[in-house]
């Protein structure tokens, strides 16, 4: 089954994503159920999730 974990299992609070693959705890929990396409799709957002988690993580706050 192909999975976006690269084994980096931290979750960010403040974002709700998975540190390592970007994925909310929802998504991590129901994997297994999903089917190829819905798996797909979510593993075509998780570029850009990450990213934005990123993005907003480096603006210092203050």
């Amino acid at each position: 089954m192909l999975s976006p974990c690269i084994k980096l299992c931290v979750m960010d609070a403040a974002s709700g994503l998975c540190a390592g693959c970007g994925r909310t705890l929802e998504e991590i929990a129901r994997w297994g159920a999903l089917s190829d396409s819905q798996r797909a799709a979510v593993m075509a957002v998780l570029p850009e999730r990450l990213r934005r988690a990123k993005t907003a993580s480096s603006i210092p706050s203050g």
